[in-house]
């Protein structure tokens, strides 16, 4: 096949309108493989062969594999384009977060305004991920939500009367106010389909799929929408979407805002921190003019002015870890509720929302508490085998669920007041998680993140603060290594998390950390070299200690109230560890060298996220291509069902659509390998599928991926712009002629 009739091809992928078409042509393109290299290509799930890593790796005396060159995806001769390894640089550490960005899907605005500026003459921001741009995806005619969600004869009154300036002529909106319907998904509006009723009404690119034009009486013909005869409650509210739950009111977060909202258990506990801390700054330095041969009189007194907090912590709620939980990681921006959604479907057992800023959510503004919204089927109680794992007493498991939350604070009072208000208003969450390893610099560089292993005393204070006032909820932590390489601080930090630093653990007990989870990397690090599981395995025999540890200090240390203690009533805290798991292999390896309780997956996820499949079967899952490019259509109507189906809606799934195409396209698939397990840092080099569209959805090329978006979503919008946050790709719609 010439380069010309290849490109033909993917423009004629690209051109279908049904995503079922498309796989159909797709799946019967030419084949360059051998009929003994395909496991099973193209046949379903459970009758797939097993392939065995012994299997895999069986040397025939017609064809010995080539030596394992490290950092070298080791593919097959046969599909080989080029033997050397791709060059492009990928930036996984831009890509694991963004702070600034036009993130409207979210709620987020830009602070810096148009063209990168802040006000009028204010430079272009730097830093990583300052100036991305979407471009904007909205109608040309924005029509009045008094006209949306009603039949033509039957409008809603306007509350803005005469003053309103967005069309109030339906059929005038349809003309030329909007881009015609989509005859993607089979033309039919996959919300409706699902739920009887459309939260796009007449915006909704698929409104002929559930809206007819009838005759009336008199004659006219009036343009009626088909939906239930149940009403739909909140049915102009955007936040309100069927399936979704943990969603805030936004009365709540406008009384965030105006501090309308009393924090009473964070407050007065601020207030006792402070005055605690000033004593203690007076009694250290008591204890230094003692040394010098200063008068000691005095040291007494300030030792009986310590007073207790003026609350003590709620019993917690038990939770668990074990080798059947794998846990998808946190992930900023792909850690969406349509992709984590695709993945608990997959099998991931506990999933955590994007990070959010601690202060953003105690101002309410929409953007940060958009996302800790979840969907209904990350409220289900995680998987649970009795014996394959430590219990703790109390645990049940039908009490459980998977979704848990994970923020950042650079304060003590910021990430009490954040973990408060998350508890009060958010009815299902697992765990609040501090984020203690962002290594991004407008995190670090504020204190949070991982500024927090440089300084032990004030992350015991804040998740001291936020285990009291987290009701029955437990309070999580999230560790790198250190900040720098070679100097890893992780070992002592787990344990002042366990027991609490030397000058509190008198006085207060152990601060109340359910869960430790490390990455084996440290900020410095990031993403150049692979994670040191042997530190993760050392800190992991460390925690196996802590039972004796604890009976060595229980003549000195105040026992705290156990059943104020998430897991610790039998001396149990959960350890999981972090970084660069893509297998089954990985996975159990992790579980039973490093002595983990479990293993939480990140990047390995976002490039292959039935990598939990793998762990529930124990075994590799050569996807066909057909397959693969179902989960795209997965994520499509997952992400319209999230964020609608109208101009908007498309825009920001599309988005998130591209920026899972700029990981997934790294995979390369299992029966195409000469060794397994395959390496999550390995690079492949250029390579031809077994077919057609296994070889599209290896492409690194933009132009494809926005092919692989327009089999669901149709064409782009004419203003659209997309640019992955590792940079290393780009599109604009004009650019495609």
């Amino acid at each position: 096949m010439t380069e010309y009739e290849h490109r033909e091809d993917l423009k004629a992928l690209g051109a279908m309108g049904s995503s079922e078409k498309s796989v159909k042509r797709a799946a019967t393109g030419d084949l360059h493989v051998r009929a003994s290299d395909v496991v099973n290509a193209e046949g379903p799930t459970s009758k797939r062969q097993k392939l065995n890593h012994e299997e895999a790796n069986y040397e025939t005396q017609d064809s010995q594999p080539k030596e394992r060159v490290r950092g070298v995806a080791p593919v097959k001769s046969e599909y080989l384009i080029t033997s050397e390894a791709q060059t492009k640089v990928v930036d996984d550490d831009a890509a694991e977060g963004s702070i600034a960005t036009d993130d409207l899907a979210n709620g987020k605005s830009d602070p810096r305004g148009r063209d990168g500026k802040k006000g009028k003459n204010r430079k272009k921001q730097g830093g990583q991920n300052q100036n991305r741009d979407y471009g904007h995806f909205q109608d040309a005619l924005r029509l009045c939500n008094s006209i949306t969600y009603s039949n033509e004869f039957s409008p809603k009154q306007c509350k803005f009367g005469e003053r309103c300036n967005m069309c109030h002529d339906l059929r005038k909106y349809l003309k030329e106010g909007r881009r015609e319907d989509l005859d993607t998904l089979d033309g039919k509006c996959p919300i409706f389909e699902k739920f009887g009723r459309c939260t796009a009404g007449w915006k909704c690119r698929f409104a002929k799929s559930h809206s007819k034009e009838i005759e009336r009486d008199d004659g006219r013909k009036e343009l009626v929408l088909v939906q239930d005869s149940s009403p739909a409650e909140n049915e102009e509210d955007p936040d309100q979407r069927p399936g979704v739950v943990n969603v805030v009111s936004s009365d709540t977060k406008w009384d965030l805002a105006r501090r309308k909202v009393t924090f009473e258990k964070s407050e007065p506990y601020i207030k006792w921190l402070e005055k605690d801390l000033e004593i203690a700054k007076k009694f250290f330095n008591r204890k230094k003019q003692e040394r010098d041969g200063a008068d000691a009189d005095g040291k007494e007194e300030l030792r009986a002015q310590f007073v207790d907090p003026p609350l003590k912590p709620s019993e917690k709620r038990k939770i668990y870890f074990g080798k059947e939980t794998p846990v998808l990681a946190p992930l900023t921006t792909q850690g969406n509720l349509p992709f984590r959604r695709l993945c608990a479907e997959l099998g991931a057992q506990i999933t955590y929302s994007e990070m959010a800023m601690g202060m953003p959510l105690v101002q309410g503004q929409k953007g940060e508490w958009a996302l800790m919204k979840a969907h209904e089927s990350e409220t289900a109680p995680p998987r649970f085998m009795p014996g394959s794992g430590t219990v703790v007493k109390g645990y049940d498991n039908t009490k459980d669920l998977k979704f848990g939350v994970q923020i950042s604070g650079n304060q003590p009072w910021v990430a009490m007041k954040a973990t408060e208000a998350l508890t009060r208003f958010l009815p299902h969450l697992r765990v609040v998680d501090l984020n203690c390893g962002c290594p991004i610099d407008l995190v670090y560089q504020a204190g949070a993140g991982s500024a927090l292993l440089d300084t032990p005393s004030k992350l015991e204070k804040i998740v001291r603060g936020m285990n009291v006032v987290s009701g029955d909820v437990p309070i999580t932590a999230k560790l790198r290594m250190g900040v720098r390489d070679g100097k890893p601080t992780a070992d002592r930090l787990i344990e002042r998390l366990a027991f609490g630093g030397i000058e509190t653990r008198e006085r207060l007990g152990a601060p109340g950390c359910a869960a430790i989870t490390l990455h084996g990397r440290s900020r410095q690090q990031r993403y150049t070299k692979s994670a040191n599981w042997s530190y993760i395995a050392e800190c992991a025999a460390l925690i196996k200690t802590y039972k004796d540890k604890k009976d060595e200090l229980a003549d000195t240390a105040k026992e705290a109230d156990a059943s104020t203690q998430a897991n610790t009533a039998d001396e149990k805290v959960y350890f999981i560890g972090n970084g660069d798991c893509y297998s089954h292999v990985d996975y159990f390896d992790h579980i039973n060298n490093a002595r983990v309780d479990t293993v939480m997956i990140a990047r390995g996820a976002l490039v292959k996220p039935w990598v939990f499949e793998e762990v529930e079967k124990e075994q590799y899952l050569d996807k066909s291509a057909s397959e693969r490019l179902g989960y795209v259509e997965k994520f499509v109507r997952y992400g319209l069902e999230a964020w609608g189906s109208d101009e908007l809606g498309l825009g920001f799934t599309r988005r998130f659509l591209l920026e899972w195409l700029s990981f997934t396209h790294r995979y390369v698939p299992v029966g195409i390998l000469e060794h397994l397990p395959p390496s999550l840092n390995d690079r492949p080099p250029r390579f031809r599928g077994r077919n057609d569209l296994e070889t599209l959805l290896a492409s690194d090329n933009y132009k494809d991926w926005v092919k692989i978006s327009e089999m669901f979503l149709g064409p782009a919008h004419p203003s659209f712009k997309f640019q992955p946050k590792h940079k290393s790709n780009s599109y604009e719609i004009e650019a495609e002629g």
